[in-house]
């Protein structure tokens, strides 16, 4: 609908009261018998066709209004003619706008007091000495009414369609806006988390031993500088993803065969990480390969936050169609959650997910903490 604010429709109503005017002039040519169009006639069409600028703000009373003029205009014992077209216009207007009652109303009144001036009150209307109208002629009107109806109702129809589909296409760029920041918020916690954490535990050694071993010191903070300098890389990678949408970033994303790198930061930490690999290792797909590796980083990155262990062990186990993860460590929990709080599990789950893998994590018996994530390979990205 559109807004009471909207601009009125000047040139549509000039061009329709022109058309009204003209036509009705050579419509009473033909129309001997009927009353001449003199100033009230004139005025009637004038002020019909002017109400029409008001039809997008008022459709209710430009609706009614017309077809009260239009049968003041039928009752003058004027000729038939382009007023038709006035009570269409206004009836077009009434039901797209959401109005439809008000416009069957309205057409219905006006016919009626069509009937009623044609076939019973025509003796004491102009023109003098005028007959009923025959009965025939109102199967002729029946047909301009329904089609006028339906005309309308289709209009309204469409309009409604492609206000749902404009919806829907805006609901869903909403909806792949959403989960482009989705994705770039866990792409960045995966970044974070893990060069932060090791940031922190290396932070403190560097100041812990910065008296009593400066070259112990210095290696804390010579791992420091790498971190920050590779989630500083990532970090722009990923913001340079972004500024440029559609284009492919200028760094392939990271994958299992950076695992060593992975290996090396634990270290710095003061992480000791096995690593195992069962079955023969293959290229896995881009997700799949990016899904592992962040899987992993974020387990470790836990295990450095979260766990008293500082030995983690990792897992990968290759099967035709699958890739299993398993990153184990031994505990005990130094924080209320064994496997991290906040976005990191949420985050391993939703990668796995999307892929149509699963993650499990949780306490093992002994007290430490297992995260073990199945992720499938679809035959066509199986290399």
């Amino acid at each position: 609908m559109r807004e009471q604010g909207g601009r009125l429709p000047w040139r549509s109503t000039l061009l329709i009261a022109v058309f009204v005017l003209v036509g009705s002039g050579f419509a009473a040519r033909g129309q001997p018998d009927r009353e001449a169009l003199d100033l009230f006639a004139r005025t009637l069409l004038l002020a019909g066709s002017g109400l029409l600028v008001l039809r997008h703000r008022y459709p209710v009373p430009v609706v009614f209004g017309a077809a009260a003029l239009t049968l003041v205009y039928f009752g003058g014992g004027y000729p038939y003619g382009p007023v038709f077209a006035v009570v269409a216009v206004a009836v077009f207007a009434a039901i797209v706008h959401g109005h439809r009652r008000a416009a069957w109303w309205a057409l219905g009144l006006l016919w009626l007091g069509h009937l009623l001036i044609a076939h019973w009150l025509y003796r004491h209307l102009p023109p003098a000495g005028d007959d009923a109208a025959p009965w025939g002629q109102e199967i002729p009107i029946a047909a301009v009414v329904a089609a006028i109806l339906a005309g309308a109702e289709l209009v309204r129809v469409r309009r409604e369609q492609w206000a749902q589909q404009r919806a829907e296409r805006a609901a869903a760029e909403r909806r792949r806006a959403d989960e482009e920041r989705l994705r770039i918020a866990r792409e960045l916690h995966d970044v974070l988390a893990h060069s932060i954490a090791v940031i922190n535990v290396q932070a403190g050694v560097g100041l812990a031993l910065l008296d009593s071993d400066p070259e112990q010191a210095r290696a804390a903070l010579t791992t420091i500088k790498s971190a920050s300098k590779e989630a500083l890389g990532e970090v722009r990678q990923v913001l340079d993803t972004l500024r440029r949408a559609g284009d492919a970033p200028r760094t392939p994303a990271p994958g299992l065969d950076r695992l060593p790198e992975l290996v090396d930061q634990a270290a710095g930490a003061g992480l000791t990480v096995d690593v195992a690999h069962v079955g023969t290792p293959v290229a896995l797909p881009p997700g799949a390969d990016l899904a592992a590796f962040r899987i992993v980083q974020e387990a470790l990155t836990n295990v450095v936050r979260h766990s008293g262990s500082r030995t983690a062990r990792i897992r990968i186990t290759y099967a035709p169609g699958e890739v299993a993860l398993r990153i184990d460590d031994d505990g005990p929990a130094t924080a209320a959650d064994a496997g991290g709080s906040g976005n990191g599990l949420a985050g391993m789950r939703e990668r796995a997910a999307a892929l149509g893998g699963t993650i499990e994590a949780g306490t093992r018996p002994d007290g430490g903490f297992r995260v073990e994530a199945f992720l499938p390979l679809t035959p066509k990205e199986t290399p």
